[in-house]
């Protein structure tokens, strides 16, 4: 099985994503998907913990304007439109259903967890949980993946193509300068 494409992360994305979490990085595989600037937005984390625990969520969203616009759209009650979507679309039911068996071949490729084995994130393939983690794995995987992360990403009011971060307070960007 192939591994799937993401950057090991360099010293200073482990600082960045730190400063993004508030707390000490753990377990970071890589990073899967970056802000136009270069900065970290979702990292892969291992299947299984330092400390053992298994650890389902292998695309998490780090950034902090991300997970704000996700936090605001899972307030303006869109996932009950998607799960609504999903029981009346079976396209759409089938497109989230590949987008499950993606994040989970993906994160067989790295290691097998038996106590996660099946479960992806966000609710996949049935139901509508997480934003943050479907559009996680949408940034990671590109479009057309995801179906419920990349409507999620188009209803959002964040973009990775459009840098918003802070000063991390760490060396500049590596992809280029911020906006």
């Amino acid at each position: 099985m192939t591994r799937p494409p993401f950057d090991p992360p360099s010293e200073r994305d482990l600082a960045v994503v730190s400063a993004q979490l508030g707390r000490p990085a753990r377990n970071v595989l890589g990073i899967a998907a970056r802000c136009v600037c270069g900065a970290p937005t979702v990292v892969a984390t291992a299947p299984r913990l330092g400390d053992g625990t298994p650890f389902p969520t292998l695309y998490y969203l780090s950034h902090p304007a991300a997970t704000a616009a996700m936090s605001r759209l899972e307030a303006e009650q869109l996932m009950p439109a998607y799960a609504a979507r999903l029981a009346d679309d079976p396209a759409f039911a089938e497109a989230y259903l590949r987008a499950h068996e993606s994040y989970l071949a993906d994160r067989e490729s790295i290691g097998h967890v038996e106590e996660i084995a099946g479960i992806s994130a966000g609710g996949m393939p049935t139901r509508v949980k997480c934003l943050h983690a479907l559009v996680g794995h949408a940034l990671a995987a590109g479009p057309g993946v995801n179906p419920v992360g990349d409507l999620a990403l188009e209803a959002s009011d964040w973009s990775p193509e459009v840098c918003r971060c802070p000063d991390y307070g760490v060396d500049a960007p590596a992809g280029g300068a911020r906006g």
